[in-house]
């Protein structure tokens, strides 16, 4: 966990796993991905439901938790460190992965402010929460923190006003923490996802994805990740295009790329695939 190596020698180097949102999308393909590399690992994911992966050594761990909720994270935390001096004891690393989040498209505040707090609890303040708990025990035994965060940190974004601003904030929280820990026993990867082939959109008020046939699959994010993780990376844009996109985005006034933006979550809207769920 202290030089860049290969990725199956990086997931090797834990033996505990915790995961928020493995019940589908990126964090289902992290789960399946580290567990078939190494299959002597044990998960507890964090999530409302639970994953439908089953694994055959039985080494995953479902706890019922909904972490847009200020209690729900607290209850979240404490059964994780009770999981962690139990059955989730290990000598080897922890890896946190804080994959959980959500957003809703249209004009603030719809549908309505309480879905706005609630992403910004999800989004944000589970990920502070838990990596604050648990980062005692990671710092003791060694391991590494990813956190999920979006394209969309890179630049404001109107009409999904909301969800950029948390994921800007876990960009920008994640890479500060990097440099706090760099030198320690304890990574930290902040991993921003363009477009993927996951239930995002519908969560976010479309019936079925605005921009069909594009962006990745949760497969290609999830190995881009694991790669930057075994390079010892504190941040991966992944995918060409949405390197790009940053790259061209951050030479612009913020005026001009918000504007920008806004044309194109309006042609969102506007496009024939953008409908709002019933």
């Amino acid at each position: 966990m202290f030089a860049a190596q290969s990725v199956p020698e990086c997931l090797n180097s834990f033996d505990t796993v915790i995961i928020t949102g493995a019940s589908s999308g990126i964090g289902e393909q992290f789960l399946n991905t580290i567990a078939n590399i190494n299959p002597n690992a044990k998960f507890i994911n964090l999530s409302r439901t639970p994953p439908t992966i089953i694994l055959s050594n039985n080494h995953l761990r479902h706890c019922p938790a909904d972490l847009s909720s200020a209690a729900g994270q607290e209850m979240a935390a404490t059964a994780v460190e009770k999981w962690l001096d139990g059955e989730g004891a290990g000598t080897k690393g922890i890896l946190l992965i804080n994959n959980s989040g959500f957003g809703r498209y249209g004009p603030f505040p719809e549908p309505d402010v309480a879905n706005a707090l609630a992403m910004v609890d999800l989004n944000m303040r589970a990920l502070v929460l838990l990596t604050g708990r648990l980062l005692p025990r990671l710092q003791a035994r060694g391991g590494a923190v990813i956190n999920i965060a979006s394209v969309a940190a890179f630049q404001p974004t109107p009409l999904l006003s909301v969800y950029g601003a948390t994921k800007a904030f876990v960009l920008n929280w994640s890479l500060g923490l990097w440099r706090e820990l760099l030198g320690s026993k304890v990574h930290v990867l902040c991993v921003c996802p363009g477009p993927t082939s996951t239930n995002f959109f519908r969560a976010a008020g479309f019936s079925e994805p605005p921009v069909p046939n594009s962006g990745q699959t949760s497969a290609q994010v999830v190995a881009e990740s694991l790669q930057a993780l075994a390079a010892r990376k504190p941040l991966v844009v992944c995918g060409w295009s949405n390197k790009l996109g940053v790259i061209v985005s951050g030479r612009l006034p913020k005026t001009w790329v918000t504007r920008i933006a806004y044309q194109m979550m309006v042609k969102l809207r506007m496009g024939p695939l953008a409908k709002k769920s019933p």
